[in-house]
């Protein structure tokens, strides 16, 4: 079986009942998907799905026929953040990073569907299932609100790209950067 992730289809050995969030992190080692409540009540394991924000711990891969997922990894790379990652990243909207990911994937659903500046409400809706235990989401809300608006100051996160001279260059893997 095959399944396209971030823009490169990928051959896989799972099970077709597999878990798209288990295949995605123990078979391709995307770990922007977090494991959560493996019942599709939190968020963590959100990503994209032809567009569409959906929570891998739901979704057997045989359902992804000629689907598209797109996971954070998929978004932007450090360097070159996509509007969204910027925004969290400026608005300090990521504590622990646990709901990170999915919350990303959330926000993008909405921008790509919106296409424009979105409301709070619109905003609250879209992440309304997605469970945070660090923050009181004030910072989230703003941050993809300031996202939808081209708010992001990029030459900025250029910046923050190179490591000074002399430092080792920092990149986590899984990281939502």
């Amino acid at each position: 079986m095959e399944i396209n992730v971030n823009g490169v289809t990928r051959a896989i050995a799972s099970p077709p009942l597999t878990p798209l969030l288990h295949v995605l992190r123990e078979e391709l080692n995307i770990l922007s998907p977090k494991i959560g409540c493996e019942q599709g009540a939190c968020g963590t394991c959100t990503v994209l799905v032809d567009g569409e924000p959906r929570r891998s711990c739901l979704m057997p891969v045989i359902s992804l026929d000629a689907a598209s997922v797109t996971t954070v990894e998929g978004l932007g790379a450090p360097g070159d953040l996509s509007p969204v990652q910027a925004a969290f990243h400026e608005h300090y909207a990521a504590q622990c990073g646990y709901c990170t990911g999915g919350m990303l994937m959330a926000a993008q659903g909405l921008l790509e569907r919106n296409g424009g500046p979105v409301e709070r409400g619109q905003v609250i809706e879209a992440l309304g299932a997605h469970i945070c235990r660090c923050t009181g989401y004030v910072k989230i809300v703003d941050a993809v609100m300031a996202a939808s608006r081209g708010e992001v100051d990029v030459a900025k996160l250029d910046e923050l790209a190179e490591p000074e001279p002399g430092q080792p260059a920092l990149e986590i893997p899984g990281s939502p950067a």
